[in-house]
């Protein structure tokens, strides 16, 4: 079971270029269009919109690909 997360949690993520970092921005629980594609999401398995911390770039996952940074 993925894991759920909250708006501002810090994650990580791998993408084509690597680790990638960022903060949890929106939480969807209901499908939603982004980009120009419909994503699918519900309250079992929601998606999130994820801003990188080097770049800015918000990038939208399901709850299985990013884990929780710890900021300590």
């Amino acid at each position: 079971m993925a894991t759920e997360f909250s708006f501002g949690d810090h994650v990580g993520w791998n993408s084509e270029a690597g680790q990638v970092s960022g903060r949890i921005t929106k939480v969807h629980t209901a499908d939603f269009d982004y980009k120009a594609h419909r994503r699918r999401a519900s309250t079992e398995d929601p998606q999130y919109e994820i801003k990188s911390d080097k770049t800015d770039h918000i990038a939208a996952h399901k709850g299985s690909a990013p884990h929780l940074i710890d900021d300590e």
